[in-house]
């Protein structure tokens, strides 16, 4: 089971690349900043560790409410619990689904995959906005993020 962890974040990212869903590898380019100051919406906050992971991982705060269209700066803080470098890959997720494609992310640690080096902590902003043609009736948006070790990276 742990060995099937370890190869779904290459098939995660090569289906979400061959399906144009999700991208890991940039950042959104929004093309309507304009902010929609008649709408709040609240952004959720959420971290999954794998089983016993060896990394400690959270947000800084479980939730923001911002208007759709406003550029917004969260955080998240990891700690390598353990006695070795690890490499690992943030794998994000949206819920509801449909929300996924209106949260658009300008900077991310999910971006690209993160060395740590043993007991290193390190907090990792993740820079976004909700375009403004996000459903009216979606009033919440849960943005969770699920680390994974990057095989044969270990050190």
């Amino acid at each position: 089971m742990f060995a099937v962890s370890y190869g779904m974040v290459p098939f995660y990212k090569h289906l979400c690349e061959a399906l144009g869903l999700n991208s890991l590898l940039q950042a959104e380019s929004p093309t309507n900043t304009q902010v929609d100051a008649t709408r709040q919406v609240v952004v959720e906050l959420d971290s999954n560790e794998r089983g016993s992971s060896p990394w400690q991982f959270r947000p800084k705060m479980s939730k923001v409410s911002i208007h759709p269209g406003q550029v917004q700066q969260v955080e998240y803080e990891v700690v390598n619990r353990t006695n070795r470098t690890v490499v690992i890959q943030a794998v994000p997720s949206y819920a509801p689904m449909q929300a996924g494609s209106h949260f658009k992310k300008l900077e991310c640690f999910c971006f690209r995959q993160q060395k740590f080096a043993p007991g290193e902590r390190r907090v990792m902003p993740v820079v976004f906005l909700v375009d403004s043609a996000l459903p009216k009736e979606i009033g919440t948006v849960t943005l969770s993020y699920t680390f994974f070790e990057v095989e044969g990276n270990q050190s």
